[in-house]
């Protein structure tokens, strides 16, 4: 009898309803490959657009299909060639798909060693966040003497992206609702809320300009970017990739790291960067957690969390 697991999956695309718990074969380290005992998997637009209809590129159209590109857990196989690991080591990891499951399968170059005193929902749900923030800093090219403004600057991307372009000398102005506020400031950005007449709020606290600008929300968020920043090349969009050619605006280029994610993770479990986990759920919830998720315009991450 082949051996099964326990996945949030979906048969059909649609909302959040189409996400229910499932027995599927469990996946097999082959060469090169860890198998990894998933104890927790971060929650993403990225998995929202996958249930909704949206097929990454090079992944077969086969249904019933499994969200989740973010994991952290404990290896229990290890597959032929792979060196630097073994049973038992607790690590977190990123792929395509299948993280909201009891296993998954990576390329051993996908993972990094958890350190001891990273909580596992944390660990877990950190590859997006600081990976994209950090490739979308680097893209802009931010540095000292930078004024950047960052549009959903509490969620997990924003918030990471503020303290690494702080590090690097920039001032960081950041959208959010009131309630957020204050938590952008315990990060070193000034807050400014959303809404109508942003783009002179946003004026006013930089009387000298804004040289650049990160969107994380999309709509008014770029709309405001594009008035504000003269060099369209220094603006990014994280959301309205269908426009950024037309607009001559910037997408993330570049890949995720092992050695990236290892660096903050160690870190944020040493207390010297920030990743703030909202809300948790576990596997049977896995509906929930698209919901709350597609309300949009949360602080930090959230993750689902397997036993």
């Amino acid at each position: 009898m082949s051996e099964v697991m326990k996945a949030a999956a979906f048969a059909e695309f649609g909302g959040p309803e189409v996400l229910k718990v499932m027995e599927l074969p469990a996946p097999q380290a082959g060469p090169g490959q860890v198998r990894v005992r998933v104890k927790a998997a971060g929650v993403q637009p990225y998995d929202t657009s996958v249930r909704a209809g949206w097929t990454p590129p090079g992944i077969a159209g086969d249904l019933p299909r499994v969200p989740g590109n973010e994991f952290a857990g404990v290896i229990d196989q290890v597959g032929e060639g792979v060196t630097g690991f073994a049973i038992g080591a607790e690590v977190l990891g990123f792929t395509q798909l299948n993280a909201y499951a009891e296993y998954t399968v990576v390329p051993s170059a996908s993972v990094t060693p958890k350190p001891a005193g990273l909580a596992w929902e944390v660990a877990g749900a950190m590859t997006a966040g600081v990976q994209t923030a950090e490739i979308a800093i680097d893209n802009l090219a931010i540095g000292a003497g930078d004024t950047l403004l960052i549009h959903g600057a509490a969620g997990s991307v924003g918030g990471a992206a503020t303290q690494i372009a702080i590090r690097r000398g920039a001032t960081v102005i950041g959208t959010a609702r009131a309630v957020n506020h204050d938590y952008l400031r315990d990060l070193g950005a000034i807050p400014v809320e959303y809404g109508p007449g942003l783009a002179d709020r946003v004026r006013a606290l930089a009387p000298n300009g804004v040289t650049a600008a990160l969107d994380g929300a999309g709509g008014e968020a770029l709309e405001v970017s594009l008035e504000l920043v003269a060099d369209r090349d220094r603006i990014l969009t994280l959301f309205e990739h269908e426009k950024a050619a037309g607009l001559g605006i910037r997408t993330t280029v570049g890949e995720r790291l092992a050695e990236r994610l290892g660096r903050y993770a160690a870190q944020v479990a040493a207390g010297e960067f920030k990743y703030h986990i909202r809300s948790t759920y576990p596997l049977s919830e896995a509906a929930d957690a698209h919901r709350e998720m597609e309300t949009g315009h949360g602080r930090g991450k959230i993750a689902i969390v397997i036993p």
